[in-house]
């Protein structure tokens, strides 16, 4: 933990695309969730003897996460839905999300059953890059941001989320090459990761909430394609 030293490699077959690669771990079935490139499915893969399975989402995902039920959350954003499913790959819902939030990107839920969601992106037809609280009636409830911009109010393609045990949300702004905090009532709190405390651009995160430690994985992009990378930790106050 305090090492940070490569402690041995995972294979998982038939994943492609490993730049576009996205993952969530679930310490209560002890497996790691992946989704990426031009696959339309998860894969599961349990640990610590590494064997996988997975099962088709049947849209393109794009991020992934984990509830306190021990489900998966995956959001799919060309159809604008939310689908949840079981360790097993059991489909249990479909969400639709409502219409003003265009091409969501991560949904994480909270513990009261609400969901928070975060949208927009260069090819969202609104022009809106907003995080959203989205309620049991499946409507909006309250949003951060608007039209994208680099102030404090505004935001440039968020992109991938986290919620610490109090709700407050870390957000990254990838454009703007910097990670957010707001508030529970999503009001901007501070930036809790500059564009100079890296060196290319945020594209995920982790948070580690008994260790108030925040993980940010920072990559540069050549062409679309990711050509280097490192994984930046930085301590919570």
């Amino acid at each position: 933990m305090d090492s940070y030293r490569l402690q041995r490699k995972i294979s998982v077959p038939f994943l492609d695309a490993m730049s576009d690669m996205v993952m969530v771990a679930c310490s209560y079935y002890h497996c790691l969730y992946i989704s990426g490139g031009s696959g339309k499915c998860v894969h599961r893969v349990a640990l610590p003897n590494n064997s996988a399975t997975n099962w088709p989402v049947n849209d393109k995902p794009s991020f992934l996460s984990v509830t306190d039920k021990h489900s998966v959350l995956v959001t799919c954003r060309e159809v604008r839905l939310i689908k949840e499913f079981s360790t097993d790959g059991k489909l249990l819902r479909e969400i639709q999300v409502p219409q003003d939030v265009t091409s969501p990107s991560h949904t994480v839920q909270l513990s009261n059953g609400q969901f928070i969601v975060c949208h927009g992106g260069p090819a969202d037809p609104v022009g809106l890059h907003r995080v959203c609280l989205i309620g049991s009636d499946w409507h909006v409830v309250k949003s951060y941001g608007g039209p994208k911009g680099s102030g404090s109010q505004q935001m440039d393609t968020p992109c991938h989320l986290a919620v610490d045990r109090n709700s407050f949300v870390f957000v990254v702004d990838l454009n703007n090459d910097r990670v957010l905090l707001l508030s529970p009532e999503l009001t901007y709190v501070r930036d809790v990761v500059s564009r100079d405390q890296l060196k290319w651009s945020p594209l995920k995160l982790f948070l580690d909430v008994q260790r108030r430690r925040l993980y940010v994985a920072d990559n540069k992009w050549e062409n679309a394609d990711c050509t280097a990378g490192r994984v930046v930790i930085f301590s919570l106050v």
